[in-house]
């Protein structure tokens, strides 16, 4: 099918542009989405007539965009998920969730505008691309964690891994203090022991 952009569509054309889709790419996207017309000779005069109005609109909606993604770009939000011990997710982090977080923090964006090629399942920092407008795209930083600490440890650069060495690393030192104590305890007992020993030596001499 033939269709008439309204705007620019990522890999596929700028507005006013005249390019063929596959059907069902142009009835459930595109034509619904107000991205395009059909391209037939009525709506190429209605496209010419509306073009002045539809680049100042879309002039208008870019700078707006530009605008958000001063402040959107590069931001970090975190998402407190459970996990295993290996940092996979007991579930997963969607697009629905990029976008609500980001909203809660002050951020208008609709989870349409938000670009993940496949759920996030590990825990980490993960970036995520944010179409603000056809024209405009940034950058944010989802931080996955299992709670508000591990978030922090995760953005001062430290991974999942680094933290579990950590971790096993803690522990180990606590169990050879633990043996260091008890080992300590038996040498004082054997200081005390010769003592009982020596008396009864008196006592034989006597």
């Amino acid at each position: 099918m033939d269709v008439i952009l309204l705007e620019r569509v990522a890999k596929l054309g700028q507005m006013g542009e005249v390019v063929s889709v596959k059907e069902g790419y142009a009835r459930n996207f595109l034509l619904p989405q107000k991205k395009a017309l059909r391209a037939n000779e009525a709506n190429l005069k209605t496209f010419e007539n509306q073009k002045a109005q539809l680049e100042a609109r879309n002039l208008e909606t870019k700078a707006e965009a530009e605008k958000l993604g001063e402040t959107l770009a590069g931001q970090q939000f975190i998402i407190i998920r459970s996990a295993s011990d290996s940092g996979a997710l007991y579930g997963s982090v969607t697009i629905r969730d990029a976008a609500e977080v980001a909203t809660a923090e002050g951020f208008s964006i609709d989870r349409k505008q938000v670009a993940l090629t496949a759920p996030i399942k590990d825990l980490g920092i993960h970036t995520v691309i944010v179409n603000l407008h056809p024209e405009v795209q940034v950058e944010i930083e989802l931080n996955v964690a299992r709670s508000t600490e591990e978030a922090e440890l995760q953005a001062s650069g430290k991974s999942i891994q680094d933290l579990a060495a950590e971790e096993e690393a803690q522990a180990e030192f606590e169990i050879a203090e633990l043996f260091d104590d008890i080992g300590a305890a038996g040498l004082d007992d054997d200081d005390v022991a010769p003592a009982p020993a020596a008396e009864e030596e008196a006592s034989d001499e006597d």
